[in-house]
């Protein structure tokens, strides 16, 4: 059997024998009376209490639903140390079909596994679970985040991704094109739901040409409703083949960026919400090799955990905003470094947060 990563599905393997593994802690939990079947990964708290949200999906399999907690978290330890948070990086999968056992039941059971931790791992919205659903956890766990403004909580973490992915966006313009402007950019974006819908907005207000494209009729007729100019692809496949396309924005699931896709991408830069964009070690290079720009996915799409984050202390949205704004420095400062260091822009970012945690745990 194998997982999501064609690797041997063998947990342990992954956990204690692989460059992909170095995770703290991995909790199985089910709850039979509710349906409830979840993995929480605790990948390092060298900074800080492990910060991450829930995803609620109906996977293939238990071990692709580990594989990608696995994956998740660790992709938070760096995005957490790279927005400068103090959190190391934690992430839950629930396996299922949100909209067939998605329950008040199941929900607050979640809730009491999460709790059981004691702090180590602080939960938020992801795929799958909304702010009603952080409320309902909040109810059996005190560590959750993402909540709504009338339960204490910061509300839609949607909207300051999409800002911070615009700010990546504009920074990488600067570095490629020499101006921080999307204007008479075409931009392809895949997946317009909780983070694309605002994304789209931030570029059609700068100027740009957009196309999109998600599985969901109902999303795309949302967007082009209100803006007959968008442009539809009939599918992924179709959006990255796009002549004239300029930038590619993954907004959906993992794995976009693969040995399928990259060679056949029109754009020259890719800066978009999804996380875990890269779908194996090496696509950095295959990206470079075709002189595509890639701005690193969990750098450009932390503005929603600096949101969750902040939501611990009493939430300010204008503080938000200031920190998320400050992601276009942090994307220019990885595109020097790549180029000082003479590699991708994906790996120079991994060493400034591996830096920062290495520095956190000698402290």
């Amino acid at each position: 059997m194998t997982d999501v990563t064609g690797a041997p599905g063998d947990v342990l393997h992954t956990l204690f024998h692989s460059d992909q593994g170095g995770h703290e802690q991995v909790v199985l939990c089910q709850d039979r009376a509710s349906g409830l079947k979840a993995v929480i990964a605790i990948h390092s708290t060298a900074l800080g209490p492990a910060l991450g949200g829930t995803r609620f999906y109906p996977y293939a399999s238990e071990e692709e639903a580990v594989a990608d907690a696995l994956n998740l978290s660790r992709g938070m330890s760096y995005k957490n140390a790279m927005a400068g948070l103090d959190h190391g990086g934690g992430k839950a999968v629930i396996i299922g079909d949100p909209e067939k056992i998605k329950s008040e039941e199941l929900l607050l059971a979640y809730g009491r596994f999460v709790a059981s931790l004691g702090g180590r791992y602080v939960t938020a919205c992801d795929v799958g679970t909304y702010v009603a659903d952080m409320d309902i956890v909040a109810r059996e766990c005190r560590w959750t985040t993402g909540r709504s403004p009338s339960s204490g909580g910061a509300g839609d973490s949607s909207v300051l991704t999409a800002f911070g992915v615009f700010q990546g966006m504009r920074a990488s313009a600067q570095h490629l094109w020499g101006d921080p402007t999307l204007r008479g950019r075409k931009v392809g974006v895949a997946g317009v739901g909780k983070v694309g819908h605002y994304l789209v907005e931030h570029l059609l207000s700068d100027g740009a040409e957009v196309v999109i494209t998600d599985v969901r009729e109902e999303s795309v007729r949302r967007i082009t409703d209100e803006h007959p100019e968008v442009a539809v692809a009939a599918d992924t496949a179709a959006l990255i083949r796009t002549e004239g396309l300029d930038i590619y924005a993954p907004c959906a699931l993992g794995g976009a960026l693969n040995d399928d896709t990259v060679p056949v991408l029109t754009a020259k830069l890719v800066c978009g919400a999804a996380n875990n964009q890269l779908a194996h070690p090496g696509i950095e290079k295959d990206l470079a090799d075709r002189s595509i720009l890639y701005a690193p996915d969990y750098v450009v799409n932390a503005g929603g955990v600096i949101q969750v984050a902040d939501e611990l202390h009493g939430f300010d949205f204008d503080r938000c905003k200031a920190k998320a704004s400050k992601i276009f420095d942090t994307t220019l400062a990885i595109f020097a470094r790549a180029k000082d260091d003479g590699i991708p822009p994906a790996a120079a970012a991994d060493r400034i947060a591996e830096q920062r945690m290495a520095e956190a745990r000698r402290s």
